[in-house]
């Protein structure tokens, strides 16, 4: 994937970069729901936060089915 994500920009940002504005707003409102502000962190990469948005996301689901 090297040449290719140099050549196309947008593709290393998006799989590698820093995680969006989007994300961390989203990731901090989704930790502080499930009471685990612990789970924000500002220096995630794009791909982790959106794995942890997932997980709360499924956790929050899960304690709101009860």
């Amino acid at each position: 994937m090297g040449m290719a994500a140099v050549r196309f920009g947008g593709v290393t940002e998006r799989f590698g970069g820093l995680m969006t504005r989007a994300q961390a707003l989203r990731l901090r409102s989704l930790a502080e729901e499930a009471y685990q502000p612990n789970q924000f962190a500002g220096d995630l990469t794009s791909v982790e936060a959106e794995r942890r948005i997932d997980a709360l996301k499924a956790e929050i689901a899960l304690a709101d089915s009860f």
